[in-house]
Protein backbone atom coordinates (compact mmCIF):
# COMPACT_ATOMS: atom_id res chain seq x y z
CA UNK A 1 0.00 0.00 0.00
CA UNK A 2 3.04 2.39 0.82
CA UNK A 3 4.01 1.99 -2.81
CA UNK A 4 1.03 2.66 -4.50
CA UNK A 5 -0.28 6.61 -5.60
CA UNK A 6 -2.71 6.69 -2.85
CA UNK A 7 -0.78 5.17 -0.10
CA UNK A 8 2.26 8.05 -0.63
CA UNK A 9 -0.21 11.18 -0.73
CA UNK A 10 -1.99 9.33 2.61
CA UNK A 11 1.75 9.76 4.13
CA UNK A 12 2.88 13.29 2.63
CA UNK A 13 -0.72 14.66 4.35
CA UNK A 14 -0.26 13.56 7.48
CA UNK A 15 3.10 14.99 7.56
CA UNK A 16 1.98 18.34 6.48
CA UNK A 17 -0.55 18.82 8.39
CA UNK A 18 1.54 17.86 11.73
CA UNK A 19 4.19 20.47 10.69
CA UNK A 20 1.24 23.01 10.22
CA UNK A 21 0.44 21.85 13.62
CA UNK A 22 3.97 22.61 14.34
CA UNK A 23 3.77 25.89 12.95
CA UNK A 24 0.70 26.93 14.96
CA UNK A 25 1.94 25.20 18.41
CA UNK A 26 4.58 27.26 19.36
CA UNK A 27 2.82 30.76 18.80
CA UNK A 28 -0.17 28.66 20.61
CA UNK A 29 1.94 27.82 23.63
CA UNK A 30 3.43 31.14 24.00
CA UNK A 31 -0.25 32.81 23.86
CA UNK A 32 -1.11 30.29 26.34
CA UNK A 33 1.78 31.32 28.81
CA UNK A 34 0.79 35.09 28.18
CA UNK A 35 -2.78 34.38 29.79
CA UNK A 36 -1.81 32.12 32.16
CA UNK A 37 0.60 35.54 33.42
CA UNK A 38 -2.42 37.73 32.87
CA UNK A 39 -4.69 35.45 34.75
CA UNK A 40 -2.38 35.62 37.42
CA UNK A 41 -1.97 39.47 37.50
CA UNK A 42 -5.97 39.45 37.55
CA UNK A 43 -6.47 37.47 40.74
CA UNK A 44 -3.07 39.12 42.46
CA UNK A 45 -5.17 42.69 41.35
CA UNK A 46 -8.63 41.41 43.07
CA UNK A 47 -7.09 40.61 45.82
CA UNK A 48 -4.96 43.83 46.46
CA UNK A 49 -8.09 45.40 46.02
CA UNK A 50 -10.36 43.50 49.09
CA UNK A 51 -6.92 44.47 51.05
CA UNK A 52 -7.54 48.14 49.88
CA UNK A 53 -11.15 47.97 51.22
CA UNK A 54 -10.01 46.45 54.79
CA UNK A 55 -6.90 47.32 55.83
CA UNK A 56 -7.50 45.52 58.83
CA UNK A 57 -6.82 41.79 57.38
CA UNK A 58 -5.30 39.04 58.97
CA UNK A 59 -2.99 37.35 58.08
CA UNK A 60 -4.70 34.16 57.53
CA UNK A 61 -7.05 35.86 55.20
CA UNK A 62 -4.03 37.55 53.52
CA UNK A 63 -2.27 34.58 52.90
CA UNK A 64 -5.59 32.81 51.75
CA UNK A 65 -5.53 35.67 49.10
CA UNK A 66 -2.00 35.21 47.66
CA UNK A 67 -2.77 31.52 47.98
CA UNK A 68 -5.62 31.94 45.25
CA UNK A 69 -3.89 34.62 43.35
CA UNK A 70 -0.65 32.16 42.87
CA UNK A 71 1.24 34.62 43.77
CA UNK A 72 3.94 35.34 46.72
CA UNK A 73 3.26 39.27 46.54
CA UNK A 74 1.49 42.10 45.12
CA UNK A 75 2.38 45.18 44.22
CA UNK A 76 0.63 48.09 42.89
CA UNK A 77 1.68 51.92 41.57
CA UNK A 78 -0.61 54.31 42.02
CA UNK A 79 -0.63 57.94 41.67
CA UNK A 80 3.10 57.84 41.49
CA UNK A 81 3.36 55.28 44.57
CA UNK A 82 4.64 51.97 44.64
CA UNK A 83 2.99 50.14 47.34
CA UNK A 84 3.30 46.64 48.29
CA UNK A 85 -0.02 45.52 48.80
CA UNK A 86 0.04 41.78 49.79
CA UNK A 87 2.78 39.60 50.87
CA UNK A 88 4.12 36.62 52.02
CA UNK A 89 7.86 34.86 52.68
CA UNK A 90 9.65 34.15 49.14
CA UNK A 91 11.72 30.50 49.06
CA UNK A 92 14.09 32.24 46.65
CA UNK A 93 15.83 34.69 44.76
CA UNK A 94 13.89 35.99 41.93
CA UNK A 95 15.30 34.85 38.45
CA UNK A 96 13.96 36.73 35.88
CA UNK A 97 11.62 39.47 35.55
CA UNK A 98 9.00 39.78 32.45
CA UNK A 99 7.16 42.81 31.45
CA UNK A 100 4.30 41.78 29.82
CA UNK A 101 3.56 45.50 28.17
CA UNK A 102 6.57 45.58 26.49
CA UNK A 103 6.73 42.34 25.29
CA UNK A 104 5.97 41.26 21.07
CA UNK A 105 5.30 38.04 19.46
CA UNK A 106 8.73 37.30 18.87
CA UNK A 107 9.68 37.56 22.91
CA UNK A 108 6.22 36.14 23.93
CA UNK A 109 7.72 32.98 21.80
CA UNK A 110 11.28 32.79 22.93
CA UNK A 111 10.58 32.73 26.32
CA UNK A 112 7.70 30.16 26.19
CA UNK A 113 10.03 27.77 24.42
CA UNK A 114 12.86 28.43 26.91
CA UNK A 115 10.14 27.96 29.76
CA UNK A 116 9.30 24.50 28.27
CA UNK A 117 12.79 23.57 28.42
CA UNK A 118 14.31 24.82 31.44
CA UNK A 119 13.27 21.64 33.80
CA UNK A 120 13.81 23.27 36.61
CA UNK A 121 11.77 25.19 38.50
CA UNK A 122 12.40 29.44 39.43
CA UNK A 123 11.07 32.71 41.24
CA UNK A 124 10.08 34.99 38.10
CA UNK A 125 8.67 38.75 38.48
CA UNK A 126 5.79 39.33 36.20
CA UNK A 127 4.65 42.94 35.30
CA UNK A 128 1.67 44.32 34.01
CA UNK A 129 -0.82 46.91 33.48
CA UNK A 130 -3.89 46.94 36.03
CA UNK A 131 -7.61 45.82 34.71
CA UNK A 132 -9.76 49.09 34.30
CA UNK A 133 -6.49 51.02 34.43
CA UNK A 134 -6.88 50.81 38.25
CA UNK A 135 -3.15 52.47 38.59
CA UNK A 136 0.17 52.90 36.88
CA UNK A 137 0.71 49.11 36.95
CA UNK A 138 0.74 45.81 39.04
CA UNK A 139 3.46 43.21 39.66
CA UNK A 140 3.73 39.98 41.04
CA UNK A 141 6.61 37.06 42.24
CA UNK A 142 5.45 33.71 41.55
CA UNK A 143 6.62 29.67 41.24
CA UNK A 144 7.38 28.45 37.19
CA UNK A 145 6.68 25.26 38.74
CA UNK A 146 3.18 25.13 38.38
CA UNK A 147 2.78 27.56 35.39
CA UNK A 148 5.34 24.68 32.93
CA UNK A 149 2.93 22.00 33.95
CA UNK A 150 0.37 24.12 32.59
CA UNK A 151 1.51 24.95 29.58
CA UNK A 152 2.61 21.23 29.38
CA UNK A 153 -0.60 19.75 29.58
CA UNK A 154 -1.79 22.59 27.14
CA UNK A 155 0.73 21.68 24.56
CA UNK A 156 -0.18 17.71 24.88
CA UNK A 157 -3.64 18.53 24.11
CA UNK A 158 -2.64 20.54 21.34
CA UNK A 159 -0.77 18.08 19.98
CA UNK A 160 -3.18 15.01 20.19
CA UNK A 161 -5.78 17.19 18.76
CA UNK A 162 -3.39 18.13 15.67
CA UNK A 163 -2.84 14.30 15.32
CA UNK A 164 -6.44 13.36 15.47
CA UNK A 165 -7.07 16.38 12.81
CA UNK A 166 -4.26 15.01 10.54
CA UNK A 167 -5.65 11.55 10.82
CA UNK A 168 -8.67 12.32 9.99
CA UNK A 169 -8.05 14.77 7.05
CA UNK A 170 -5.69 12.10 5.39
CA UNK A 171 -8.40 9.29 5.27
CA UNK A 172 -10.79 12.02 3.91
CA UNK A 173 -7.94 13.00 1.30
CA UNK A 174 -7.36 9.26 0.57
CA UNK A 175 -10.88 8.31 0.05
CA UNK A 176 -11.18 11.21 -2.70
CA UNK A 177 -8.08 10.70 -4.18
CA UNK A 178 -8.89 6.89 -4.73
CA UNK A 179 -12.58 8.26 -5.65
CA UNK A 180 -11.05 10.86 -8.07
CA UNK A 181 -7.33 10.05 -9.86
CA UNK A 182 -6.61 6.50 -8.48
CA UNK A 183 -9.38 4.53 -9.86
CA UNK A 184 -9.38 6.80 -12.52
CA UNK A 185 -6.03 5.69 -13.59
CA UNK A 186 -6.72 2.36 -13.17
CA UNK A 187 -9.39 1.89 -15.20
CA UNK A 188 -6.73 3.63 -17.82
CA UNK A 189 -4.23 1.11 -16.99
CA UNK A 190 -6.63 -1.89 -17.26
CA UNK A 191 -8.16 -0.26 -21.14
CA UNK A 192 -4.02 -0.41 -22.08
CA UNK A 193 -4.28 -4.19 -21.05
CA UNK A 194 -6.70 -5.06 -23.15
CA UNK A 195 -6.10 -2.54 -26.05
CA UNK A 196 -2.69 -4.94 -25.58
CA UNK A 197 -4.34 -8.03 -26.04
CA UNK A 198 -5.71 -7.01 -29.55
CA UNK A 199 -4.47 -3.58 -31.03
CA UNK A 200 -6.06 -4.05 -34.46
CA UNK A 201 -9.67 -4.46 -32.77
CA UNK A 202 -10.87 -0.58 -33.26
CA UNK A 203 -13.45 -1.02 -30.53
CA UNK A 204 -11.35 -1.39 -27.93
CA UNK A 205 -9.42 2.77 -28.63
CA UNK A 206 -10.00 4.18 -25.43
CA UNK A 207 -13.20 6.90 -25.40
CA UNK A 208 -12.37 9.75 -22.91
CA UNK A 209 -14.61 9.80 -20.11
CA UNK A 210 -12.21 11.38 -17.22
CA UNK A 211 -14.27 14.47 -15.71
CA UNK A 212 -10.26 15.34 -14.21
CA UNK A 213 -9.04 17.68 -16.88
CA UNK A 214 -5.58 16.51 -16.69
CA UNK A 215 -6.67 12.70 -16.79
CA UNK A 216 -8.80 13.60 -19.93
CA UNK A 217 -5.93 14.80 -21.45
CA UNK A 218 -4.02 11.89 -20.72
CA UNK A 219 -6.88 9.86 -22.39
CA UNK A 220 -7.25 12.23 -25.41
CA UNK A 221 -3.50 11.40 -26.42
CA UNK A 222 -3.89 8.11 -25.40
CA UNK A 223 -6.51 7.64 -28.25
CA UNK A 224 -5.51 9.38 -30.45
CA UNK A 225 -1.88 7.06 -30.12
CA UNK A 226 -4.32 4.00 -29.95
CA UNK A 227 -6.29 5.40 -33.01
CA UNK A 228 -2.91 5.69 -35.33
CA UNK A 229 -1.33 2.31 -34.14
CA UNK A 230 -4.31 0.68 -34.89
CA UNK A 231 -4.16 2.74 -38.41
CA UNK A 232 -0.79 1.82 -38.87
CA UNK A 233 -1.03 -2.09 -38.17
CA UNK A 234 -4.29 -2.47 -40.48
CA UNK A 235 -2.14 -0.49 -43.20
CA UNK A 236 1.08 -3.18 -42.49
CA UNK A 237 -1.65 -5.96 -42.55
CA UNK A 238 -2.70 -4.85 -45.86
CA UNK A 239 0.67 -4.20 -47.44
CA UNK A 240 1.60 -7.94 -46.36
CA UNK A 241 -1.67 -9.21 -48.43
CA UNK A 242 -0.49 -6.76 -50.70
CA UNK A 243 2.90 -8.21 -50.82
CA UNK A 244 1.39 -11.95 -51.17
CA UNK A 245 -0.67 -10.97 -53.98
CA UNK A 246 2.21 -9.11 -56.09
CA UNK A 247 4.75 -11.93 -55.61
CA UNK A 248 2.12 -14.10 -56.84
CA UNK A 249 1.30 -11.97 -59.56
CA UNK A 250 4.96 -11.52 -60.27
CA UNK A 251 5.59 -15.47 -60.58
CA UNK A 252 3.13 -15.47 -63.42
CA UNK A 253 4.00 -12.35 -65.10
CA UNK A 254 7.77 -13.33 -65.28
CA UNK A 255 6.77 -16.83 -67.11
CA UNK A 256 4.99 -14.60 -69.11
CA UNK A 257 7.62 -11.81 -69.99
CA UNK A 258 10.04 -14.94 -70.42
CA UNK A 259 8.00 -16.34 -73.38
CA UNK A 260 7.80 -12.42 -74.49
CA UNK A 261 11.63 -12.33 -74.81
CA UNK A 262 11.61 -15.46 -76.98
CA UNK A 263 10.12 -13.91 -79.98
CA UNK A 264 12.34 -10.95 -79.46
CA UNK A 265 15.22 -13.13 -81.33
CA UNK A 266 12.47 -12.57 -84.37
CA UNK A 267 11.58 -9.44 -84.30
CA UNK A 268 15.45 -8.15 -84.39
CA UNK A 269 15.67 -10.18 -87.63
CA UNK A 270 12.84 -8.46 -89.21
CA UNK A 271 14.01 -6.08 -92.13
CA UNK A 272 11.76 -3.24 -91.29
CA UNK A 273 13.50 -0.11 -90.21
CA UNK A 274 10.68 1.04 -87.84
CA UNK A 275 10.75 -2.20 -86.19
CA UNK A 276 14.61 -2.30 -85.99
CA UNK A 277 14.30 1.06 -84.04
CA UNK A 278 11.71 0.21 -82.12
CA UNK A 279 12.97 -4.01 -81.24
CA UNK A 280 16.25 -2.41 -78.57
CA UNK A 281 13.77 -0.62 -76.60
CA UNK A 282 11.11 -3.37 -76.44
CA UNK A 283 13.48 -5.71 -75.34
CA UNK A 284 14.82 -3.47 -72.58
CA UNK A 285 11.64 -2.76 -71.14
CA UNK A 286 10.63 -6.37 -71.07
CA UNK A 287 14.20 -7.09 -69.24
CA UNK A 288 13.36 -4.55 -66.93
CA UNK A 289 9.83 -5.98 -66.51
CA UNK A 290 11.47 -9.58 -65.78
CA UNK A 291 14.28 -8.42 -63.56
CA UNK A 292 11.76 -6.65 -61.44
CA UNK A 293 9.09 -9.69 -61.46
CA UNK A 294 12.26 -11.57 -60.02
CA UNK A 295 13.20 -9.12 -57.15
CA UNK A 296 10.00 -9.03 -55.57
CA UNK A 297 10.01 -13.25 -55.84
CA UNK A 298 13.39 -13.21 -54.47
CA UNK A 299 12.75 -11.01 -51.52
CA UNK A 300 8.48 -11.35 -51.12
CA UNK A 301 8.33 -7.98 -49.08
CA UNK A 302 7.98 -4.20 -49.10
CA UNK A 303 11.64 -3.50 -48.51
CA UNK A 304 13.19 -2.69 -52.04
CA UNK A 305 16.34 -4.77 -51.94
CA UNK A 306 19.80 -2.52 -51.64
CA UNK A 307 21.14 -0.71 -54.91
CA UNK A 308 23.79 -2.23 -57.13
CA UNK A 309 25.67 1.14 -57.69
CA UNK A 310 27.88 2.10 -60.74
CA UNK A 311 28.65 4.73 -63.45
CA UNK A 312 25.91 5.54 -66.20
CA UNK A 313 24.93 8.20 -68.57
CA UNK A 314 22.18 10.44 -66.71
CA UNK A 315 21.18 11.92 -70.07
CA UNK A 316 20.47 8.23 -72.11
CA UNK A 317 18.84 6.96 -69.16
CA UNK A 318 16.39 9.75 -69.06
CA UNK A 319 16.03 9.56 -72.74
CA UNK A 320 14.70 6.14 -72.60
CA UNK A 321 12.27 7.46 -69.54
CA UNK A 322 10.94 9.95 -71.75
CA UNK A 323 10.60 8.00 -74.85
CA UNK A 324 8.67 5.34 -73.25
CA UNK A 325 6.73 7.71 -72.11
CA UNK A 326 6.06 9.14 -75.70
CA UNK A 327 4.51 6.08 -76.45
CA UNK A 328 1.96 6.46 -73.05
CA UNK A 329 1.20 9.67 -73.86
CA UNK A 330 -0.52 8.99 -77.55
CA UNK A 331 -2.48 11.64 -78.82
CA UNK A 332 -2.73 13.95 -75.72
CA UNK A 333 -1.35 17.05 -75.77
CA UNK A 334 1.72 16.80 -73.37
CA UNK A 335 5.41 18.05 -74.81
CA UNK A 336 8.43 16.40 -72.76
CA UNK A 337 12.02 17.84 -72.54
CA UNK A 338 15.27 17.59 -70.81
CA UNK A 339 17.76 19.64 -69.28
CA UNK A 340 20.73 17.45 -68.45
CA UNK A 341 24.26 17.59 -70.00
CA UNK A 342 25.25 14.44 -72.39
CA UNK A 343 28.32 14.15 -70.09
CA UNK A 344 26.89 13.85 -66.58
CA UNK A 345 27.86 10.68 -65.59
CA UNK A 346 26.55 9.71 -61.33
CA UNK A 347 27.08 7.02 -59.77
CA UNK A 348 23.87 4.97 -59.11
CA UNK A 349 21.26 1.89 -59.73
CA UNK A 350 20.23 2.31 -63.13
CA UNK A 351 17.02 -0.19 -62.51
CA UNK A 352 16.12 2.01 -59.54
CA UNK A 353 16.63 5.35 -60.48
CA UNK A 354 14.87 4.48 -64.10
CA UNK A 355 11.65 3.05 -62.19
CA UNK A 356 12.03 6.18 -59.96
CA UNK A 357 11.99 9.06 -62.38
CA UNK A 358 8.77 6.56 -64.62
CA UNK A 359 7.04 7.07 -61.67
CA UNK A 360 7.50 11.05 -61.64
CA UNK A 361 7.26 11.42 -65.61
CA UNK A 362 4.17 9.37 -65.08
CA UNK A 363 2.76 10.89 -62.49
CA UNK A 364 3.14 14.22 -63.72
CA UNK A 365 1.46 13.00 -67.10
CA UNK A 366 -1.42 11.79 -64.97
CA UNK A 367 -2.03 15.19 -63.56
CA UNK A 368 -1.61 16.80 -66.74
CA UNK A 369 -4.11 14.46 -68.85
CA UNK A 370 -7.00 14.79 -65.48
CA UNK A 371 -7.29 18.73 -66.28
CA UNK A 372 -8.06 17.97 -70.22
CA UNK A 373 -5.50 20.93 -71.03
CA UNK A 374 -1.83 21.06 -72.85
CA UNK A 375 0.64 20.46 -70.40
CA UNK A 376 4.77 20.39 -70.29
CA UNK A 377 7.05 18.02 -68.28
CA UNK A 378 10.99 18.01 -67.92
CA UNK A 379 13.40 16.79 -66.22
CA UNK A 380 16.67 18.51 -65.56
CA UNK A 381 19.77 17.35 -63.77
CA UNK A 382 22.91 19.11 -62.86
CA UNK A 383 26.19 18.51 -60.73
CA UNK A 384 26.78 20.43 -57.24
CA UNK A 385 29.94 20.28 -54.83
CA UNK A 386 28.82 16.89 -53.00
CA UNK A 387 25.71 16.04 -54.66
CA UNK A 388 24.10 15.04 -58.24
CA UNK A 389 20.57 16.96 -58.40
CA UNK A 390 17.67 15.98 -60.28
CA UNK A 391 14.28 17.77 -60.81
CA UNK A 392 11.02 16.77 -62.23
CA UNK A 393 8.88 19.57 -63.20
CA UNK A 394 5.50 19.63 -64.47
CA UNK A 395 2.27 22.05 -65.55
CA UNK A 396 0.19 20.60 -64.33
CA UNK A 397 -2.50 21.68 -61.28
CA UNK A 398 -0.66 21.45 -58.32
CA UNK A 399 -1.12 19.13 -55.42
CA UNK A 400 -3.94 19.39 -53.30
CA UNK A 401 -3.39 19.94 -49.44
CA UNK A 402 -4.17 16.27 -48.24
CA UNK A 403 -1.98 14.91 -50.75
CA UNK A 404 0.67 17.49 -49.01
CA UNK A 405 -0.14 16.16 -45.98
CA UNK A 406 0.54 12.32 -46.73
CA UNK A 407 2.97 12.71 -49.72
CA UNK A 408 5.61 9.98 -48.82
CA UNK A 409 2.79 7.18 -47.32
CA UNK A 410 1.92 4.42 -48.83
CA UNK A 411 -2.29 4.17 -50.01
CA UNK A 412 -2.80 7.71 -48.32
CA UNK A 413 -0.78 10.24 -50.55
CA UNK A 414 -2.44 8.95 -53.74
CA UNK A 415 -3.81 12.53 -56.22
CA UNK A 416 -6.36 10.61 -58.86
CA UNK A 417 -9.18 8.86 -58.14
CA UNK A 418 -8.43 5.51 -57.86
CA UNK A 419 -4.91 5.67 -57.30
CA UNK A 420 -3.04 3.72 -54.63
CA UNK A 421 -0.57 6.41 -53.56
CA UNK A 422 2.25 4.13 -53.76
CA UNK A 423 4.45 5.37 -56.57
CA UNK A 424 5.66 8.64 -54.82
CA UNK A 425 6.31 6.15 -51.93
CA UNK A 426 8.60 3.67 -53.84
CA UNK A 427 10.06 6.56 -55.21
CA UNK A 428 11.11 8.01 -51.49
CA UNK A 429 12.15 4.23 -50.74
CA UNK A 430 13.88 3.86 -53.35
CA UNK A 431 16.01 7.69 -53.10
CA UNK A 432 16.51 6.80 -49.42
CA UNK A 433 18.48 3.23 -50.61
CA UNK A 434 20.81 5.61 -52.73
CA UNK A 435 21.32 7.91 -49.37
CA UNK A 436 19.84 10.12 -51.13
CA UNK A 437 15.94 12.14 -50.43
CA UNK A 438 13.35 12.98 -52.74
CA UNK A 439 11.66 16.46 -51.19
CA UNK A 440 8.82 18.27 -52.95
CA UNK A 441 10.34 21.48 -54.18
CA UNK A 442 7.68 23.52 -55.56
CA UNK A 443 3.45 22.97 -56.04
CA UNK A 444 1.01 25.78 -57.01
CA UNK A 445 -1.40 26.03 -59.93
CA UNK A 446 1.25 26.76 -61.92
CA UNK A 447 2.73 23.37 -61.50
CA UNK A 448 4.86 20.96 -59.60
CA UNK A 449 8.41 20.60 -58.97
CA UNK A 450 10.11 17.50 -57.38
CA UNK A 451 13.57 17.54 -56.19
CA UNK A 452 15.96 14.96 -56.13
CA UNK A 453 19.37 14.80 -54.85
CA UNK A 454 21.88 11.68 -54.37
CA UNK A 455 25.10 12.22 -52.69
CA UNK A 456 28.75 11.78 -54.16
CA UNK A 457 30.21 10.20 -51.35
CA UNK A 458 30.52 6.89 -50.52
CA UNK A 459 27.26 4.59 -49.05
CA UNK A 460 27.47 2.84 -46.51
Amino acid sequence: MLNSLSGRFLILTVVFVMLAEVLIFVPSVARFREDYLLARLERAQIASLALLADEMLSEELERELLDNAGVYNVVLRRDTMRQLVLSSPIPGEVDKSFDLREAGPLDLMRDAMLRLWDTQPGIIRVIGAPSLDAGQLIEVTMDTAGLRVAMLDYGLRVLFLSAVISIVTACLLFMAVRRLIVRPMKGVIGHMKRYAEAPEDARRIITPQATVRELREAETALQAMETQLTQALRQKERLAQLGGAVARVSHDLRNILTSAQLFTDRIEMSEDPAVKRMAPKLVNSITRAVSLCENTLAFGRAEEPAPVLSLFNLSELASEVLEAERLAIGEEDISLSEDIPASLVIRGDPEQLYRALANLVRNARQAIVATGDAGEISVAAWAEDDAWIIEVTDTGPGLPPKAREHLFQPFQGGVRKGGSGLGLAIVSELIRGHGGMLALKRTDETGTCFEIRLPMGEMS
